[in-house]
């Protein structure tokens, strides 16, 4: 509640809430983004059919995050206002079938009504235009905003960020089932080690816990606990305010989308 107070603070214009399915019970969360009225409420990681009701009955804007086509009209056919495509580029937890942001926006935005967001590699306004040159209504950017003044994660975590390139990252969970992208760091060469040593279920969860996340993105220990990136880490070269970010992507996405208008246009 305190960070949507501090979001209602320091703008007038709609904000959503993400709520990731699994992690722990949601229904306390959700009861409590709802009564704070976002514009929209984004749910990841899960099954959604239980929550989309709920959210649509309290008259806020449903968006799911998906990882497939099937998985993009079925969340259409639940009710979700907006579905969110992530690519094999992104960070965090990923789809299992391995399709590129590329291929899976235009085929999304070619199988639903609802609008598409596209995720998964995308960090600057060149990446804007694509995404909509795809069939996407706009885009989602987890990776680049992390490398912002205002996230509120370790100093070491952004030094990464910044030293990283897209061939800097690797995926962990897998044999879990699972999968998501993270920084290529000793610990997450610890975890992919002992996957491949085939080790049980059971030695397996502590290493892919979330206390083990918070020790790499909050405490900064980098070889203890893993942290999530997306390949668009190459993409990161400064750690600028929030704003200044935005406006420089708008920049690029208008000089980008008007280069590629005077290619079309007649001679």
């Amino acid at each position: 509640m305190a960070e949507v107070e501090v979001a209602r603070r320091r703008t007038s214009q709609p904000f959503g809430i993400n709520l990731a399915i699994g992690h722990r019970p949601l229904d306390p969360f959700l009861e409590v983004a709802m009564r704070m009225k976002p514009r929209a409420i984004s749910l990841t990681g899960g099954n959604p059919a239980p929550y989309l009701p709920r959210i649509k009955e309290a008259g806020i804007l449903a968006m799911v995050l998906v990882a497939g086509v099937r998985q993009a009209q079925k969340a259409e056919q639940l009710g979700a206002d907006s579905v969110i495509a992530v690519g094999y580029e992104g960070g965090g937890h990923l789809g299992r079938d391995d399709i590129g942001s590329l291929v899976l926006t235009r085929k999304v935005a070619q199988s639903v009504s609802v609008p598409v967001v596209a995720s998964g590699g995308f960090g600057d306004g060149h990446g804007l235009v694509a995404a909509l040159a795809l069939g996407a209504e706009g885009m989602e950017m987890g990776t680049r905003f992390l490398a912002t003044e205002e996230c509120p994660i370790h100093p070491q975590y952004k030094k990464a960020l910044l030293d990283f390139q897209e061939t800097d990252t690797t995926i962990i969970g897998r044999p879990m089932g699972v999968p998501g992208r993270v920084l290529a760091t000793g610990f997450s060469s610890v975890i992919l080690d002992r996957e491949q040593q085939g080790d049980t279920a059971e030695r397996l969860l502590p290493l892919l816990a979330g206390t083990r996340n918070r020790l790499g993105a909050l405490d900064g220990k980098l070889d203890e606990g893993y942290v999530w990136s997306g390949q668009g880490v190459g993409l990161i070269s400064d750690i600028p305010p929030v704003r200044e970010l935005v406006v420089r992507m708008m920049d690029e996405a208008k000089a980008s989308y008007e280069a590629l208008g005077a290619l079309f246009s007649p001679r």
